[in-house]
């Protein structure tokens, strides 16, 4: 089965969650061994993984013709694209597109990320996908996330094949409510051309069922997990924080989707009762500065360090270095974050309003409005060495069974129910 996928991110390029999940899912989907995956990305940087998927770079792709030779080609995007296969795809290119802004090659270029003329880059990334359609040969297609959504109805459109969208937020999740119309238009117009519309949680689901008005019977859970910690991560130290202050962290955006501000009022109220705690945010986003200020309000500024951004191995240091992981998310799709804490050894405390809540047992559920629950697990977990150690044992246990390969075994059997070979 050859299937055509298009993500946004992927590792070692991380923005967010997403990354990770579409290199898990691809993971996930090779391990069933039956299954080929094209994988577009908007501005891959030659260092991601193929081991899962072949990797079509979007940004050489070219949508207006150009009369170049081999050498100029391979000199200027050999390391993301094979020159033959730059060739191929110009003779799919399938309207004239030079008054869009191209380069030497006719390809668009993209900054990557998260940029402010994000919608143009969907935009682009959409023209785009229909001469990769042309080109590639494919029985289904599998989009992942809202920004690739119109690039899997043009896909769709162009090969007549049938499309998987992968619901891995929805903006009634980042924003409170305060859908953006844009937005919501782009993910709703997605739902409604898509086959099968796979949900990262129940919790996503019905979000989709009863805000984007779709068709449960085409609506599937299909849960996130995690990969087994490679030995470079797995040997880094646990320091022992037994008699010394402990550390708290909270992992992730610091935005309004992530609830910070009910990670500070627990703090504050841990810190009346003990003073022998540290908290930390790991992590960057539009609320940093409002964090900083609510830390000073209540005075606790002293008791808190904010990390910034982490990559790769330091997430894992952070995660080995806290002895207790907080995500008081206000709404959650899946989160990732609470299996890679526990997978350290680390007791999390999470959300009641998250996906992972639907499948994690061997963690403490908040709802993340509770800031007086939330103060007591996190003081509970800290000043009680029993619950520590039965959090840290059987939550590692717990995510040791949760795998990728379970994950791709279902999203096979989806993509079977959809093209009707089952």
């Amino acid at each position: 089965m050859k299937v055509l996928m298009f993500g946004w991110e992927y590792p070692p390029h991380v923005f967010g969650g997403l990354a990770t999940a579409n290199y898990g899912i691809s993971e996930g989907l090779k391990a069933q061994g039956d299954i080929e995956i094209a994988l577009c990305l908007p501005k891959p940087f030659g260092d991601e993984s193929t081991h899962a998927a072949r990797i079509i770079a979007m940004n050489a792709v070219p949508v207006a013709y150009r009369d170049v030779n081999y050498d100029y080609v391979k000199s200027r995007v050999g390391n993301i694209m094979e020159p033959e296969y730059y060739y191929r795809l110009r003779d799919n290119i399938y309207a004239d597109f030079n008054y869009m802004n191209v380069n030497d090659l006719g390809a668009m270029e993209f900054a990557g990320g998260y940029p402010a003329n994000l919608h143009d880059e969907i935009n682009n990334y959409s023209i785009i996908a229909g001469v990769v359609a042309r080109t590639e040969e494919f029985d289904i297609i599998h989009a992942h996330d809202w920004l690739t959504y119109p690039a899997g109805i043009h896909a769709k459109n162009v090969s007549g094949k049938p499309l998987c969208i992968h619901v891995h937020a929805t903006d009634f999740d980042r924003s409170r409510g305060n859908v953006n119309p844009a937005v919501y238009g782009i993910e709703k117009n997605g739902m409604d051309n898509a086959d099968c519309i796979m949900c990262v949680s129940e919790l996503t689901r019905q979000t989709v069922i009863n805000h984007y008005h779709q068709d449960p019977r085409k609506c599937y859970t299909v849960h996130n997990a995690v990969y087994p910690l490679r030995k470079g991560l797995q040997d880094i130290p646990r320091p022992d924080h037994t008699g010394k202050e402990k550390v708290i962290t909270f992992l992730g955006r610091i935005t309004m989707q992530k609830g910070p501000e009910y990670f500070v009022e627990a703090a504050n109220m841990v810190l009346h009762r003990t003073s022998n705690v540290r908290f930390c945010f790991a992590g960057s986003g539009d609320m940093m500065e409002e964090m900083i200020d609510l830390a000073a309000e209540r005075g606790i500024a002293d008791r808190f360090h904010f990390l910034g951004f982490l990559r790769g191995k330091q997430v894992y240091e952070c995660l080995k270095n806290s002895d207790v992981y907080v995500m008081p998310s206000v709404s959650e799709p899946f989160g990732i974050s609470p299996l890679e804490a526990m997978q350290c050894g680390t007791p999390s405390i999470i959300s009641k309003q998250s996906g992972c809540a639907e499948i994690l047992e061997n963690c403490i559920k908040v709802d993340y409005w509770d800031i007086h629950a939330l103060a007591d697990a996190m003081y509970s977990i800290c000043n009680n060495e029993s619950l520590f150690k039965y959090l840290q044992e059987e939550g590692k246990k717990e995510v040791d069974r949760i795998t990728w390969e379970k994950t791709g075994q279902w999203i096979r059997t989806l993509y079977l129910r959809t093209l009707g070979w089952e």
